[in-house]
């Protein structure tokens, strides 16, 4: 009987988390934090942006504070994800480059309201700061250990350390993402541009056989 109750507990949990509803929430939710900021932002007006009840918001969320941290969250993964490049060969430094530049830019451009909430919020709340630390940091130091990769086997000749560059590489797009998100019809000259720059420094800048 305990063994049911733990798979229709495990099950429900996963059901919550998978749900289009909830989906539906952290996209509504996100929308007014960027268009209201986090403190004047309600619950009803998440639910009504989502149009979801507001007893469907307390079925996944306890509170506005909490689905300001699962967003937060989500933000952090999608810069990981940035630099995973499923379908792009490893060993071609040019087109992880292309792939992961756009990738980042494109995240960054999309979330860019809700990472100035993020930056300003983690001055005072410890655990958006640890966020906001991971947001920055964890996509750079992974980075990082891709350049080195690349060095050991003779695939590039960064012009300065490996971390010192994964920095600045994700300056540049961070720069340029500010530019997007005010400009979307930049995009492609945007990732052309850091992409470039990128190579160059990488020491990877060779011609491209197509």
């Amino acid at each position: 009987m305990a063994r049911t109750h733990k798979a229709w507990a495990v099950r429900t949990a996963r059901d919550r988390t998978e749900a289009p509803a909830r989906a539906r929430l952290l996209d509504a939710a996100e929308a007014v934090f960027a268009r209201l900021g986090l403190g004047p932002a309600t619950v009803a007006d998440i639910t009504a942006e989502a149009e979801v009840s507001r007893a469907g918001f307390y079925v996944y969320f306890a509170s506005k504070e909490e689905i300001f941290g699962v967003l937060a969250v989500r933000v952090r993964d999608a810069f990981l994800a940035a630099q995973e490049v499923p379908g792009v060969d490893t060993d071609d430094p040019h087109a992880v480059a292309e792939a992961s530049v756009g990738a980042f830019i494109a995240a960054y451009a999309r979330h860019q309201p809700l990472l100035g909430l993020l930056e300003q919020q983690s001055r005072t709340d410890p655990g958006t700061a640890q966020l906001w630390d991971e947001i920055r940091e964890r996509p750079v130091h992974r980075h990082a250990r891709y350049i080195r990769r690349l060095t050991d086997r003779g695939l590039a000749a960064p012009a300065a350390e490996p971390l010192a560059l994964a920095r600045a590489v994700g300056g540049m797009c961070v720069e340029f993402a500010h530019r997007v998100a005010a400009h979307p019809d930049t995009y492609e000259d945007a990732v052309r541009d850091v992409t470039g720059i990128y190579l160059h420094l990488l020491g990877a800048a060779r011609t491209r056989q197509e």
